[in-house]
């Protein structure tokens, strides 16, 4: 995995939010709720991200909290059961994640454990997120997507 340096600027994202346990249900809300949203109000190929609210090997699944989101104006009204959060931006360590859903996970467990510590960067609190592109597909014999993982450092 090759760790680099990613500064964001502030956006402002439209979000839904997904409670409950990660993995495959994050794939199906994406598919299902998130993604059929996002045609209906014009928020297509916009970057969008995927934003961890909770550790998942300190929080009860039932209890662990994801939003989906994705870039709009700052003067967005999202109309329900979409809210708006203002993302600060930052630094980020980030490795590009290229696979299927179900890999995501030990993608996430790598980086963290290993690939971190090894590029000498340090995380702080904070969530962390997946990143994909405006220009975002997935293979859909495959399921094979890419984005970056981020997490904020330091």
């Amino acid at each position: 995995m090759e760790v680099r340096v990613m500064e964001l600027p502030p956006v402002t994202l439209a979000y839904l939010r997904h409670t409950g346990p990660f993995g495959p249900a994050l794939g199906a809300f994406w598919r299902d709720v998130f993604n059929p949203w996002r045609a209906a109000h014009g928020l297509m190929n916009r970057t969008t991200y995927g934003i961890a609210q909770d550790d998942p090997s300190t929080t009860p699944p039932e209890q662990c909290r994801y939003d989906a989101c994705v870039e709009v104006a700052d003067d967005y009204v999202a109309p329900a059961p979409a809210a708006v959060m203002h993302f600060p931006g930052g630094r980020f360590a980030a490795v590009r994640y290229r696979g299927p859903a179900a890999d995501i996970g030990n993608a996430w467990m790598a980086f963290y454990s290993k690939a971190l510590p090894a590029s000498g960067l340090q995380g702080i609190p904070g969530p962390c997120f997946e990143r994909y592109d405006a220009s975002y597909t997935e293979d859909a014999a495959t399921g094979v997507f890419e984005c970056d993982l981020c997490i904020a450092i330091k």
